[in-house]
């Protein structure tokens, strides 16, 4: 049997893993950075594209993003893993609902698009879902207020009379729900590394 922690022992391990956290949590930067680059560049193609073919609008701006950004993410995850051998609990917690979020997402564009829909409004709605949970999970207010925003997003979408309109809503959620907090988390990121 274990001899007990003495209360010193126990302080150091929880010092040791808020650290893990802090470090941890500040590798989100690159995707948020990522993604709302890649995808705010996307919607603005697809409304410049509006007037040429369906297959085209929808397909190519999201396909290049979608490629792009997923072969940037894995390799930027792959780098870091190597940098990084232990994940901690909350890292593997945001693992995971990222990758449901993937799969949720794909499903809803799949379907909504072989239903003949627009599947911007549902995948704003549901972004709003991991990013306001990871900003919780992170006690880090900027995504909190960026899930919030894609939510309010989405329902100003669906409520809006044109596709300019939308594309402009959705443009101003990437920009306040991803590129905002990416930037601000990266300076915490910065402010954590080592000197």
């Amino acid at each position: 049997m274990d001899a007990p922690m003495t209360p010193e022992q126990s302080l150091r391990v929880i010092e040791r893993m808020i650290d893990q956290a802090k470090q941890s949590f500040s590798r989100l930067s690159f995707y948020f950075l990522l993604w709302g680059v890649l995808l705010t560049l996307a919607m603005t193609a697809t409304h410049v594209l509006a007037d040429e073919a369906q297959a085209l609008r929808y397909g190519a701006p999201w396909a290049v993003a979608g490629l792009l950004g997923g072969a940037l993410s894995s390799w930027y995850g792959s780098r870091q893993s190597r940098k990084e051998q232990v994940l901690n609990p909350m890292d593997r917690i945001i693992h995971w609902l990222w990758a449901s979020f993937v799969i949720a997402l794909l499903l809803v564009l799949f379907t909504t698009l072989l239903a003949g829909g627009d599947p911007a409004v549902p995948i704003t709605l549901m972004t709003g879902i991991p990013t306001f949970l990871t900003g919780q999970i992170m006690r880090f207010r900027p995504l909190v207020w960026g899930g919030m925003l894609f939510w309010a997003a989405g329902v100003a979408m669906q409520l809006a009379p044109d596709p300019g309109t939308r594309a402009a809503v959705y443009c101003a959620a990437m920009m306040l729900g991803y590129i905002v907090p990416g930037i601000l988390l990266m300076r915490k990121e910065n402010g954590l590394r080592p000197a």
